[in-house]
């Protein structure tokens, strides 16, 4: 039974995860979120069946049907990885889903788009090396708004009530890290958005949580850094990596785990 929800939230996932690729793909160009798909390179109106999540880029070779130009792979990994968070996040809030429908949807509603505004916040700066201020602004109101009634102490509830001092100062603790290291370097260690970010990402989290996936963050940061260099011709010490997307990933692993590491 628990097999069968989780493989529905994940379809679920697959078919958001295609939206998402459209406002990561327009955002901050003359085109709207609404509208037909087109091919970027030929502008050829997509079909039906070449708009099915993964399954179309599969059976397309990765390659437009109409010009045969390469079709990027962040179509497939943006739709599997929200399919994945969604998923994951059914099953972390398993155990409310069979004892309060109502209060399950609330909750999982709430973080499916946290989770989903922060998939298109990595991408974007995977892509750009850049966090639009307006992506960050409503991650962070976003988050202040769930202050109020979403609990991260102890187990995960949905209830309107005052944060604590921590949890309420939270944000603006992890950004004042990430604006020091802006500061100190002068913007060479750490971009602006960073510190932007890591408020809303703050008061998602709390500060216990979103603390350890800092640390989490910086840690994979600093192995897949190494490897590029190693590895990578296009990647040297002085390159410049966006930190966006380990941090998204760092701040996912200690919410679904619940990281305390201090």
């Amino acid at each position: 039974m628990i097999t069968i929800i989780a493989f529905i939230f994940f379809i679920l996932g697959l078919i958001i995860g295609s939206f998402l690729n459209v406002v990561i793909i327009r955002l901050n160009t003359e085109k709207s979120f609404g509208g037909r798909s087109a091919c970027m390179s030929c502008q050829n109106q997509l079909v039906w069946y070449e708009l099915i999540p993964v399954f179309s880029f599969l059976g397309l070779g990765g390659r437009c049907r109409n010009c045969k130009t390469k079709i990027s792979i962040q179509y497939p990994l943006v739709e599997l990885a929200t399919g994945l968070i969604f998923m994951l996040l059914f099953l972390k809030f398993q155990n409310i889903f069979f004892q309060n429908t109502f209060i399950f949807s609330l909750i999982y509603a709430y973080y499916a788009v946290m989770f989903s505004l922060l998939v298109v916040i990595a991408t974007y700066d995977l892509k750009h090396k850049i966090i639009p201020d307006v992506l960050a602004l409503v991650l962070g109101v976003l988050a202040f708004i769930g202050l109020f009634f979403f609990s991260t102490s102890g187990s995960l509830s949905f209830y309107p009530h005052l944060p604590s001092f921590l949890d309420f100062f939270s944000g603006l603790f992890i950004a004042a890290i990430f604006a020091l290291f802006w500061l100190v370097s002068k913007g060479a260690w750490m971009g602006l958005g960073d510190a932007k970010l890591s408020v809303g990402l703050g008061w998602l989290l709390g500060f216990s949580m979103m603390l350890s996936g800092v640390v989490i963050a910086f840690w994979i940061g600093a192995i897949i850094g190494l490897l590029l260099v190693i590895f990578s011709k296009k990647h040297g010490m002085r390159s410049e990596l966006p930190f966006a997307p380990y941090l998204v990933l760092g701040a996912l692993l200690a919410f679904l785990f619940e990281l305390h590491l201090f």
